[in-house]
Order: structure tokens, then C-alpha cells, then sequence
């Protein structure tokens, strides 16, 4: 238990600074834009970029990690890499060498979630496997990708410099990879099975699994389109947030940053809420309520008129729908297949859903907000939220305690 709890919050700090990383450009990018002279199609072609290389980074990644079992070493490798590629972006002195970073930055940051989740699923008991998967996916990556991010990142680029932002975000990589060499041991040949009704690890007696095997389940497929659409919601929301709150509401850049800092400070709180509900009432419900609950987000900015806090606590409610992310893309897969290939399960749902809604939505959104202004992107939030609702009506229950019920 004491490992469990060392490991999950080592690997959730961990994930926050590579969300920091992550979503440094889409923050800073009213100071790149001015600077760079970008488009809305560049903007949003460069939040593609990245999400594209994590895509078949997280799919390979996953795989290999699953198949060596060197989860630790790779670990340590895509920590340390994705620093030096935060360092790389404070050097770009033009779209393209921005956008080449931001590819080489996805590389490095997409395994590291699914070898993540794969260590978790294998220490945590099953009946403390949603609330665990939850809080390692998303507490520190909202803390202090989402909430923490743009208050530092805009101070620093509004004193100094965007670049020294950049520059700035990619230490903390750095001393997690030292934390990580210290405190995260190789697992133990040994899974968390999926029966419902086991509470502690059993031996690792499964049969290999083939991806074909995986798609057979209806909640593995199920999963991957849900990961495109709320994937689109998520990456659109911090890409064109910032400039629809500058440009259009005419917002300035510190009131931009407080308002965006609160979809991490949502996140973060919901990180424990929302998983830890799923334990109890099952993952359909939740999932299904609070992707609905997402469409508060994109309905607030475009329409709500009143003050900044009214605003900012609309904001917080609705970005309560990041808190399903971990439920449909590795505790559901987790509990469907053989926690084994917990990581490959992960892959394929991220990578799909990076590659199509990841990648996808914003460059057509960065087309859509230069034909049409920089509200197209917001609707497209909206109809992303609505889709990801209803696909998860179809889901089939997989929580242990809804299940033993059941039987």
C-alpha cells in the first residue's frame, strides 16, 4: 500500500510537467503569434503536430513497453527527452522549426502515459483501480499543466519572453526523471486481474493478445471514439480558448490566464471525484453525465455575458468532463481485457484518438476560424461534447463492485 500510494504520486507529478510542456505553446500563443507572425491554420497546426507523433508514439510505446516489460528504462528515456524538447521549442524562430519541435516533443511524450497507467494497473487492487488510474492520469497533469501553466508561463512571457517560458517548463522534467530512477521499481511479473471479484495481484497466466482480440470487445471500440471527440474537445479548448477570450471577448492576457488556469484547477479536483464516483455507480453513468456536464464549457464562453468569476465557476463545472478521460481510455479497457496489455490498450485508444481528434480538429478548426472567426472552434467543443455523450450510452459496465452486483 505505502508503494502504491509513493508510485501513483510520483507518476501523476510526473505527467503534470509533461502537461505543462504540453500545453505551454497553445498558452503562450497570443505572445508566439504576434511575435511569429502565425495564422489560425498555423495555430492550429501546431497543436496538431504534437498531438500526432503522441499518438503513434503512446501506440508503439505502449506495445513495446507491454511486450519487454521495460517499462522503468523507457520510462526514464521519454522523461528526460521530452525536457530537452521544451528547451528546443524556446529556440524556434519560425513555424516551421516551431512545428518540428512540437512533432519531436509528441515522440517523446506519448509512451510516458501508457507505460504510466500499465505500472498502476499492475500495483493497484481492483477495487481501487479507477480511483488510482484517475488520479495518476489527471491530478498532476491539471494541477499543474492546466491550472499552474498559464499563470506561470504568461507571467514569465509578459515580463521577460515566450522563449524564456519555454525554457522555464522544461527543468522540472529533469528532476522528476531523478525521482522516478529512485522511487519507481520494475514491476513484478504479476497483474491485477480482471475478474471483479479478485482484490489482489494473481499470477500472469494469460495467452497473448492480439490487437485483432482487443477490437472484438465492444467497449474497446466504443472507447476509441469516444477518445476522438473528447480528445477534440479537450485539445480545442486549449488551443483556441486563449485567443477566442483575447481577440473576441476582448479579454486581457492576465484575465485569459486566470480563466484558463481554471480548467486545471477543475481537472485536478475532479481527478479524484469523478473516478472515485465510477468506483461506486459504475463507469457508464459517470462517464456519461460528465461528458454531457462538458458542454458547459464552449456554451459559457460563446454565450455567457456576466462577470469574469460567474464565468470562471461555469468554466470549472463544465471542465469536470476531463475528469472521464482516464475511464474510457484505461480503466474500462483495463477491465475488458487482460490488465497485461493494460499499456497496448491505452496506446490504441490515445493514439486513435490523438491521430483523429487530436489532430484532426484543430487544423480543421484553425481553417474553419479564418473563414468564419475564432468562434467555429468553440461550437465545434459543443458538438464534440454531445457525440462523446452519446457514445458512451452504448458502453457495457465493467466497475467491479456493478458487476458483482449484477451476478
Amino acid at each position: 500500500m505505502k508503494y502504491e500510494t509513493r508510485l501513483i504520486w510520483v507518476l501523476t507529478i510526473t505527467f503534470g510537467f509533461v502537461f505543462f510542456d504540453r500545453n505551454a505553446a497553445s498558452f503562450l500563443m497570443p505572445f508566439i503569434a504576434n511575435d511569429l507572425h502565425f495564422n489560425n491554420s498555423q495555430v492550429g497546426l501546431v497543436a496538431s503536430a504534437l498531438s500526432f507523433t503522441w499518438a503513434v508514439a503512446a501506440f508503439l510505446g505502449g506495445a513495446y513497453s507491454d511486450r519487454t516489460g521495460n517499462r522503468k528504462t523507457f520510462l526514464l528515456i521519454t522523461v528526460v527527452a521530452f525536457s530537452l524538447c521544451s528547451f528546443a521549442s524556446g529556440l524556434a524562430v519560425s513555424f516551421v522549426s516551431l512545428f518540428a519541435t512540437r512533432l519531436l516533443m509528441g515522440l517523446s511524450e506519448g509512451p510516458i502515459l501508457p507505460i504510466s497507467q500499465s505500472l498502476v494497473a499492475i500495483e493497484s487492487t481492483a477495487a481501487k483501480r479507477g480511483n488510482n488510474m484517475g488520479v495518476m492520469q489527471n491530478f498532476g497533469s491539471n494541477l499543474l499543466g492546466s491550472f499552474a501553466a498559464p499563470l506561470v508561463l504568461v507571467a514569465v512571457a509578459s515580463t521577460y519572453s515566450w522563449r524564456w517560458a519555454f525554457f522555464l517548463s522544461g527543468v522540472p522534467g529533469l528532476i522528476m526523471a531523478l525521482l522516478i530512477a529512485k522511487y519507481v521499481r520494475r514491476p513484478a511479473p504479476t497483474i491485477t486481474p480482471a475478474d471483479p471479484a479478485a482484490d489482489a495481484p494473481a499470477p500472469l497466466a494469460e495467452p497473448h493478445m492480439g490487437h485483432g482480440e482487443m477490437l472484438q470487445h465492444r467497449n474497446m471500440w466504443l472507447c476509441m471514439l469516444i477518445a476522438i471527440f473528447m480528445v477534440a474537445w479537450m485539445v480545442l479548448g486549449w488551443a483556441f480558448l486563449p485567443l477566442f477570450y483575447t481577440k473576441v471577448r476582448q479579454i486581457s492576457n492576465g484575465q485569459m490566464s486566470v480563466l484558463m488556469s481554471v480548467l486545471g484547477l477543475s481537472a485536478a479536483f475532479f481527478s479524484f471525484v469523478v473516478p472515485a464516483l465510477s468506483d461506486r455507480f459504475g463507469r457508464r453513468p459517470v462517464i456519461v453525465i460528465f461528458n454531457f456536464i462538458g458542454l458547459l464549457v464552449p456554451l459559457a464562453a460563446l454565450y455567457f455575458q456576466g462577470s469574469l468569476f460567474v464565468l470562471g465557476a461555469l468554466i470549472f463545472a463544465g471542465w469536470s468532463a476531463s475528469g472521464t478521460f482516464p475511464l474510457f481510455m484505461g480503466t474500462v479497457p483495463s477491465e475488458t481485457i487482460p490488465a497485461r496489455y493494460v499499456a497496448t490498450s491505452l496506446g490504441i485508444v490515445v493514439g486513435l484518438g490523438e491521430i483523429l481528434g487530436g489532430v484532426g480538429a484543430p487544423a480543421i478548426a484553425g481553417r474553419a476560424a479564418d473563414q468564419y472567426g475564432l468562434q467555429a472552434p468553440v461550437i465545434m467543443m459543443a458538438a464534440c461534447a454531445i457525440v462523446g455523450t452519446v457514445l458512451a450510452l452504448f458502453l457495457r459496465e465493467t466497475a467491479p463492485i456493478r458487476r458483482s452486483a449484477a451476478g
